[in-house]
Order: C-alpha cells, then structure tokens, then sequence
C-alpha cells in the first residue's frame, strides 16, 4: 500500500511538475479571492470614516 502510494505520487517521475502545476493554480484562485476581498475590506474601512 505504502509503495502504491509512492508511485502514484511519483507519476513516473512527472510529479513534481504536476504537483507544482496544482499549486501554481491554488495560489492563483486565492489570490483570486484574497485581493477583491481585501480591497473591499479597504473600501469600507474608507467609507466607515467618511460617516
């Protein structure tokens, strides 16, 4: 079991490129996420002072 899992993260010696893949685009969609989300933050934070 333990050695099936080693080859299949192996990927016949294409999983470091696959897994980096992997998380070159979850750090993509986060950063999807986190920036809107911060600059809303920031855009009530400047409209709260305004009041």
């Amino acid at each position: 079991m333990k050695l099936a899992l080693l080859h299949f993260f192996a990927m016949g010696g294409y999983g470091g490129y696959v897994f980096s893949a992997y998380a070159c685009v979850l750090i993509f969609l986060l950063a999807q996420w986190f920036i809107p989300w911060r600059r809303w933050q920031q855009y009530l934070r400047r409209q709260n002072k305004l009041l």
